[in-house]
């Protein structure tokens, strides 16, 4: 396994973390986790060389952290950095944070948590975290020892994410990033901020959810083959990933022990600008390709919402364009069942053009909420 400087801080986390929301489950129920195989699958990557372990409150109906304390008895906690994350949006009074934090102890059996993150950091859940003093919780949580290092999970536009950096002193923040989302919400420009500030970055959706890894077909066939790249969508997507000299891990959720075997082979043998110029041509083929595949260039900035009568507008977008770029059919018409069934799709657009008046990319958003309808549809 490889190692990498964790920010500022005198120690070190090897490439990949195992991120504990998409851990085995039985009867397809995601509240029932495979206890024997999660815990095989976790110590089979600790034994490996995996040194970073990350939960957090809610995944799998609120029972991956009483599974990750499982697993890291007998001496496995020892070994490993622990993360979990403070869900900022069930906080309601200051107490909340307090109630949470010592919950959460209880639940992965620890005296402590090594890295304590605000889960899911936007601009409005910030904004009402930092109103009930969360950053006064985090001071305490340090000194009296329930967490070692306060960090932050993010999602949304690169502004907020360079706010909310420059709010606190934090020891690290976690980040999405993949070869598809460059630019999308704090992207390359983000990474390279946080990392300048002495930040350790952890990587989340490295493949984009599994989008990368699916075998390439039809143009996307031929364009590997002639590449000559001798590796899997999914190992290609990590390396572009671990490329980056600023990235401090790279965190993947696994399901079965295949993936955590295949990804620490990966992450044992990748060191930062490695890829050579075949393999950066070929990424960059293939994100030509994705892009032409694109049908709306909605960037989900959110202008358009609320909409006055409830359409989810970008959500939409992002099912139809995920339909066709990613060839993700049959994920999308079940999706936007139900969109359906909750009122939201795009048959209730009263077209009032609220919506395109807002829009900064000055899209015709109701035409293309009238085709995303035919095609989701299945016509």
């Amino acid at each position: 396994m490889k190692y990498r400087k964790f920010g500022r801080l005198d120690f070190e986390v090897s490439n990949l973390g195992f991120g504990c929301m998409r851990l085995p489950i039985t009867d397809g129920d995601n509240g029932k986790i495979d206890e024997d195989e999660a815990i095989r699958m976790i110590r089979y990557a600790i034994d490996n060389g995996v040194n970073y372990i990350d939960t957090a409150y809610l995944y799998h109906q609120g029972n991956s952290e009483v599974l990750v304390g499982k697993a890291l008895k007998d001496g496995y906690r020892e070994k490993v950095k622990l993360a979990t994350k403070l869900p900022v949006w069930l906080c309601e009074t200051a107490e909340d944070f307090d109630k949470y934090l010592n919950e959460q102890l209880k639940k992965l059996e620890v005296e402590y948590i090594d890295c304590y993150l605000l889960h899911s950091l936007g601009a409005k859940s910030w904004n009402k975290a930092k109103s009930l003093g969360v950053l006064n919780f985090l001071d305490k949580a340090l000194a009296d020892g329930r967490i070692k290092y306060a960090g932050f999970s993010f999602h949304d536009e690169l502004n907020i994410f360079k706010e909310i950096v420059d709010a606190y002193n934090w020891s690290f923040c976690q980040i999405q990033l993949n070869y598809m989302d460059e630019n999308y919400q704090a992207g390359i420009e983000g990474l390279k901020y946080a990392s300048n500030k002495g930040l350790a970055v952890i990587i989340m959706e490295p493949i984009k959810g599994g989008k990368l890894a699916k075998d390439p077909s039809g143009d996307l066939k031929d364009l590997w083959e002639k590449s000559g790249v001798n590796r899997t969508p999914a190992e290609l997507a990590l390396r572009w990933v671990w490329n980056h000299p600023e990235v401090t891990l790279v965190l993947s959720g696994m399901s079965t022990m295949e993936q955590v075997k295949a990804n620490i082979e990966t992450a044992s043998n990748v060191t930062p600008l490695s890829l050579d110029d075949k393999e950066l041509q070929l990424i960059e083929g293939i994100k030509e390709i994705y892009s032409s595949r694109n049908r709306v260039g909605c960037t989900s900035c959110r202008y358009c919402v609320p909409c006055p009568n409830k359409v989810a507008i970008p959500d939409i977008f992002e099912i139809y364009n995920n339909y066709f770029v990613y060839e993700l059919t049959t994920e999308g018409i079940k999706s936007y069942e139900k969109m359906k069934k909750s009122g939201i799709d795009a048959s209730n657009c009263i077209e009032c053009g609220q919506c395109e008046s807002a829009c900064p990319q000055h899209l015709d958003i109701i035409q293309h909420l009238k085709e995303a309808h035919l095609v989701l549809n299945g016509n």
